[in-house]
């Protein structure tokens, strides 16, 4: 498939009929329209399936409850193309190498279990039976069970998850590196530390109620457009949405609601942002504390002059702690390093900070752009100070919403995928069970690809997900996935990590979301959690392209049966009948009571959250203010040098984490092609640069080790000097593996040091 290059700003509204249009587009490509159509009626709906894409929550009200990069999933997920045995005997592994991520997984579903024969570097097929009994021996001769990795990808289901775990644990290990830990793990820790709980504490109709929502770090029109809805309705009403962006983006500007026949017809579209910040990469802490700083200040004046204080003082004496400590903490924060650091004048944020004032109720709500940095942690408990200050938690229409990528990123979490194994749930397990599961902390994903490149490493199983892809330090990423004995993926398509085996590897083809899963007692649905501790149904309708395609439950329960027997469970039984599984969760989870029986209720049912219940589980029982002072620096540099740019990697808008549906970036305005910088016009003239032009980018770090990309085109671009973006994967090869969040060990891929220069390579690189 060719494509051509070009670059044309993009005017119109988020949504509206550019969205309509592309979601067309995708169900005709799938070559399956009818039954496509059908499972987008089907999507986010009760006894339906849910979207494979974010984890927002459904409105169980709309008549259409997905977006077009929903659609996109869906179709790209559900289509007539396959992969199938005789594709292998056309291409070698290294040829395919040679290819782009966008045509791995442009070739359709995988069809068969595949087995690498490395003599003639292809896949070949093999039957489950020896697939399942080639990951038992390799397991069986581990010297210990920490040589195992168990990656676990945010899409697999509840029901998955929880084996997976349980398999793990069984074992003897608690190496489960996730993808979590390469995106949201920061809103977890500084939640947890904050207030007890890892997770957001509103619900989605708290957005119905909020007077002001504060949006840092996000970019809901490409990364879960179905925000903008309620974004949207927010706006009208009269919510003030302000919103804190590096770059400036379409979807927090004006949407246009596609559902709506006059917006898709017209230029009708309704306005998102009353107030639009650009802070510098890693500038949002200090933007924070800058409001803050306005805003004790303010308080002081009113306490001076015999008023009420502005900040709700009984909420604080009942509930918090450490707020005097913070106190001092902003008092020794001068203007000037906020105002440095964050990128914002002090009018910018005494505007913002008025805004703050002159709501009841405020949501703030983040993303990605906050917790890739070495202090997100800090930074996400900067958002929490400010929220306690006004007592913004436990009433309708305030609180705290990390939005999460994949569907079941969360449910991952509560379903056990953790390193850090929770000791209530290790007790739970071992008396549910009766068996001893390990204690001490496993692998992250950092960790584990460290292990690999150590040679310890003997099994890496992932189930789902693209890691080679998704992981930083791409050329070190390989290597590690390589040096493991056996690496065993579980997919849906072709993607990056399969041609990076290890020196023996398997590929695994499962089941979709939206595809019919037949057990042996019948017809299968599994669960999963959203963004806002919601749990719901999901059950695939569609035909499977294939009767060797297996379901991730069924296949983690073949391993599981393969490798440890019936010693502990009937891993067989569980493979035909999931509520059974549910039945185990159930006992051993909190907050899944009569599990099996509230599966029925119609949008799901709400896990709680004792935060917002004003409960928290800290020590002492109270929330905790953070007194971290403003980091001295966004990257620590050798010598306290300044790096003349810091690159954040970022999505594409034909893009879905490492999935790749095509090669326009529409609302960016970038058409055809996927090796482009983002840079402030000024930047480019200050180089002696050209817009167009060709450049390597190369990180400055100091482990001696080169990094560089090249053959990248300048665009100019709405985003504050000396700031940067490109898409990932192409520009993880700059992520170093070494520099990660402190207390995260998440990579820090929006703040990356570099410096560009004019590149040797002349055309642009085409992609067939």
């Amino acid at each position: 498939m060719k494509f051509k290059p070009s670059i044309k700003p993009y005017t119109a509204a988020a949504g509206g009929w550019g969205a309509l249009e592309s979601t067309t587009r995708y169900v005709f490509d799938s070559k399956k329209v009818l039954s496509n159509l059908r499972n987008l009626m089907r999507v986010n709906k009760g006894r339906g399936f849910d979207c494979p894409g974010c984890a927002w929550g459904d409105d169980n009200h709309s008549t259409f409850s997905f977006c077009e990069n929903g659609a996109k999933a869906v179709t790209w997920e559900a289509t007539r193309k396959a992969v199938e045995p005789e594709f292998f005997a056309k291409h070698s592994v290294s040829t395919l190498r040679e290819q782009s991520d966008y045509f791995l997984e442009y070739q359709g579903r995988l069809t068969h279990p595949l087995r690498y024969d490395r003599a003639t570097d292809r896949y070949r097929p093999v039957s489950w039976e020896a697939a399942f009994d080639l990951i038992a021996q390799h397991i069986k001769a581990m010297d210990n069970p920490d040589q195992i990795e168990l990656y676990t990808s945010g899409r697999a289901s509840n029901e998955a998850s929880y084996l997976y775990q349980v398999f793990g644990r069984m074992l003897g290990t608690n190496n489960f590196p996730d993808c979590s830990n390469m995106c949201h793990e920061a809103s977890g820790v500084a939640l947890k530390q904050s207030i007890g709980v890892g997770k957001g504490t509103i619900r989605l109709e708290d957005f119905d109620k909020a007077d002001a929502i504060f949006v840092f770090g996000q970019n809901p029109g490409t990364n879960h457009p179905r925000m903008l809805h309620s974004l949207r309705h927010a706006a009208d009403r009269g919510a003030r949405v302000v919103s804190f962006n590096t770059l400036r983006e379409r979807g927090l500007e004006r949407f246009a609601d596609p559902q709506k026949p006059l917006e898709v017809l017209t230029t009708k579209a309704g306005r998102i942002s009353s107030a639009y910040y650009q802070p510098n990469l890693g500038g949002d802490m200090a933007a924070v504390r800058g409001m803050v700083k306005v805003l004790l200040e303010r308080h002081r004046l009113k306490l001076a002059a015999g008023e009420p204080g502005l900040f709700d003082q009984a909420f604080l004496d009942q509930n918090c702690d450490g707020v005097d400590a913070y106190f001092d903490v902003v008092d020794a924060t001068s203007w000037e390093q906020i105002v440095s650091q964050s990128g914002l004048s002090e009018q910018d944020l005494r505007e913002a900070a008025s805004l703050y004032e002159g709501a009841e109720r405020v949501i703030c709500t983040w993303a990605m752009g906050l917790t890739q940095h070495k202090h997100s942690v800090p930074t996400i408990r900067e958002i929490v100070n400010l929220q306690l200050l006004f007592g913004q938690l436990g009433k309708p229409g305030a609180g705290l919403c990390p939005v999460r990528g994949h569907s079941n990123v969360q449910g991952n979490r509560t379903m056990g995928i953790d390193e850090k194994a929770p000791a209530a749930l290790m007790d739970s397990l071992a008396a549910h069970f009766n068996f001893t599961p390990p204690r001490e902390k496993g692998h992250n994903t950092v960790e584990a690809l460290e292990a690999m490149l150590r040679g310890e490493v003997k099994v890496l199983i992932a189930l789902g997900g693209n890691l080679a892809a998704a992981a930083p330090d791409t050329a070190r990423t390989a290597a590690a996935l390589q040096a493991c004995g056996l690496s065993v993926q579980i997919s849906t398509k072709l993607n990056r990590s399969h041609l990076l085996p290890g020196k023996e590897a398997l590929i695994l083809p499962t089941l979709g979301r939206t595809e019919l899963d037949m057990q042996a007692t019948g017809s299968q649905f599994i669960t999963v959690e959203d963004s806002f501790s919601m749990v719901h149904a999901s059950e695939g309708v569609g035909k499977p392209l294939s009767d060797m395609q297996r379901s991730e439950t069924a296949i983690v329960c073949g391993i599981a049966d393969a490798v440890l027997g019936t010693q502990y469970l009937d891993w067989m039984a569980l493979a035909a009948d999931y509520n059974l599984i549910r039945d185990h969760i159930e006992a051993t989870i909190p907050g899944f009571q009569d599990f099996n029986a509230r599966c029925d209720i119609k949008g799901g049912f709400y896990l709680g959250n004792a935060a917002a219940e004003l409960r928290f589980n800290t020590p002492g029982n109270k929330a905790h203010f953070s007194s971290a002072p403003l980091p001295d620096a966004v990257i620590p540099m050798p010598n306290g040098e300044k790096a003349p740019f810091t690159l954040q990697t970022l999505r594409s808008h034909d893009q879905y984490n490492t999935t790749i549906y095509g090669l326009d970036d529409r609302y960016r305005g970038v058409y055809g092609q996927r090796e482009v910088l983002f840079i402030h016009p000024q930047d480019i003239a200050a180089l002696g640069l050209s817009d167009g032009e060709l450049v390597d980018i190369e990180t400055i770090w100091h482990d001696g080790v080169e990094r560089v990309v090249s053959g990248f085109k300048l665009v100019s671009y709405d985003i504050p000097r000396g700031n940067l973006a490109a898409y990932y994967p192409e520009t993880n090869p700059l992520v170093p593996m070494s520099s990660f969040g402190d207390g995260t060990h998440t990579p820090t891929s929006k703040s990356v040091p570099v410096v560009i220069r004019r590149s040797e390579q002349r055309d642009l690189r085409r992609i067939a």
